[in-house]
C-alpha cells in the first residue's frame, strides 16, 4: 500500500493534542503536508512521500483532494482521526514527519502560508502551466534546507 497525501494528513492530525490546544485546521494541514513532501524529496533525492499532486493557489501549496477531503471543517480544526495505523509508513518517514511537525507544527496557519508564499517552489509554481509545484521545484529549495531541519 502506498502512501497517500491523505495518511500523512491523518499522521499529521494523529499528532494532535486537543486537551493542550493543538488544533490544525485546513489551511495549516496543507502547508504541514507541503513541508513533508518537499523535505522528504530533499532527503531521498527526488523520491516523492505521496504521488498527489501539490497546486499553488491563493493561500499557498495545496494538494486538491485533501483540501475537498477536509474543506466541510471550513476555518475551524480538524478532529483527530478515529482509527489511524502509522504503520504504513517506514522508521524514517515517521522520523521526517516527526521533525516536520515539531519544526513547522508550533507556528500559525497563516505564519504557514506566509512562509510558503515566500518560497521559490510556491512562487514557481504559481507561474506554471496548472499551478504544480513540481518535484524538482521542491527539490532545488528544500536540499538547501535540510540543515535547518535536522538542527531543530
Amino acid at each position: 500500500m502506498s502512501v497517500t497525501a491523505l495518511h500523512v494528513a491523518n499522521y499529521f492530525l494523529s499528532q494532535t493534542d486537543e486537551e493542550a490546544g493543538d488544533l490544525i485546521s485546513n489551511l495549516k494541514l496543507q502547508k504541514l503536508v507541503y513541508y513533508a513532501q518537499g523535505f522528504h524529496v530533499a532527503m531521498f533525492e527526488k523520491t516523492a512521500l505521496f504521488p498527489d499532486q501539490i497546486e499553488a493557489w491563493t493561500h499557498g501549496p495545496v494538494v486538491d483532494s485533501l483540501y475537498h477531503e477536509f474543506k466541510t471543517f471550513g476555518a475551524g480544526p480538524i478532529p483527530r482521526p478515529v482509527d489511524f495505523d502509522s504503520e504504513i509508513f517506514s522508521t524514517e518517514q515517521r522520523e521526517l514527519l516527526d521533525e516536520v511537525y515539531k519544526v513547522y507544527g508550533q507556528f500559525s496557519a497563516w505564519k504557514l502560508r506566509n512562509l510558503t508564499h515566500e518560497e521559490p517552489p510556491y512562487q514557481e509554481g504559481l507561474k506554471s502551466l496548472g499551478r504544480i509545484i513540481s518535484l524538482d521545484s521542491l527539490y532545488r529549495y528544500f536540499s538547501t534546507q535540510l540543515v535547518g531541519l535536522e538542527e531543530a
